[in-house]
C-alpha cells in the first residue's frame, strides 16, 4: 500500500477508472479482465464482486494487488473494508448506506484511501466537510444495470454542480460508454470509472483506447 497522499496524487492523474464485473465479462474471469485492463494503462482498479464467496474474492483481491503494484496501478477495494486492509489495497470505497466514513477510516488507518458514492448536491456537501474522505463518486449519470441496488440517474446537472462546487477529487460513474463520455468529460470530469462498457468488450484494448479517443478529442 503506498501513502495517501501518493495514492490522492495518482488518483487525480487518472483518466479512466476500471471497475470489475465478473457477470457482465463474458464468461472471462475476473482476472484476465484485470490483466487486461492494467496492460491497456488503466491507472485504477476496483474490485467489485457481489456474487463471489468471501475466500474466492479475498484470493483474486491478493493476485490483482500484486498486479497493480507491479504496474503503478491503484488497486480499490469496493464495499469490503476487511478485504481491503487483508489484501494490502490502496483504498476502499463505500456507498452511502454502507458504515459511515469515519468508521471505516477509524478502521482502515490514516494511510488508506476512502471514496465516498454521493448521487445528491447534500451528500457531496457532507462529504466535503468529512476529514475521512478523499474522493468522491458522482453518479449515476446515466441508467445503468451494473447494479441491483443502483439509484435513478442523477442527471449531468449534478456533476455540473460537483465541478463547480466541490474541491474533492471525485470519479464520474454510471452508465458512461464509448458514445457519451466525451459530454461527460467536456463538463470537467478528469477521471471517469467505466465498467460494462470495457469489461463486456470483445477487445478491451481497443475499446480503451476507443474511449481514450474521446478524452483527445473533446
Amino acid at each position: 500500500m503506498i501513502l495517501r497522499r501518493e495514492a490522492i496524487r495518482r488518483f487525480i492523474q487518472a483518466d479512466l477508472y476500471g471497475i470489475t464485473d465478473a457477470t457482465h465479462s463474458r464468461g472471462r474471469a475476473t482476472l484476465e479482465i484485470v490483466k487486461m485492463m492494467i496492460e491497456a494503462g488503466i491507472g485504477i482498479i476496483q474490485y467489485r464482486e457481489k456474487d463471489k464467496h468471501q475466500g474466492e474474492k479475498l484470493e483474486e483481491c491478493r493476485i490483482i494487488r500484486e498486479l497493480t503494484r507491479k504496474a503503478g496501478a491503484l488497486f480499490i477495494v469496493n464495499d469490503h473494508p476487511d478485504l481491503a486492509l487483508m489484501a494490502e489495497a490502496d483504498g476502499v470505497h463505500i456507498g452511502q448506506n454502507d458504515y459511515s466514513p469515519n468508521e471505516v477510516r477509524r478502521l482502515i488507518g490514516s494511510e488508506m484511501l476512502l471514496g465516498l458514492s454521493t448521487h445528491a448536491v447534500h451528500e457531496a456537501k457532507r462529504a466535503q466537510q468529512d476529514e475521512a474522505v478523499d474522493y468522491i463518486g458522482v453518479g449515476p449519470l446515466f441508467a445503468t444495470n451494473t447494479k441491483r441496488d443502483v439509484c435513478e440517474p442523477v442527471g449531468l446537472e449534478y456533476l455540473d454542480f460537483v465541478v463547480k462546487n466541490i474541491r474533492l477529487p471525485f470519479v464520474a460513474i454510471g452508465g458512461i460508454k464509448t458514445h457519451n463520455i466525451r459530454e461527460v468529460a467536456i463538463r470537467g470530469a478528469k477521471t471517469i470509472a467505466v465498467v460494462t462498457e470495457i469489461t463486456g468488450a470483445p477487445d478491451i484494448s481497443a475499446t480503451i483506447g476507443k474511449l481514450r479517443e474521446q478524452f483527445k478529442h473533446q
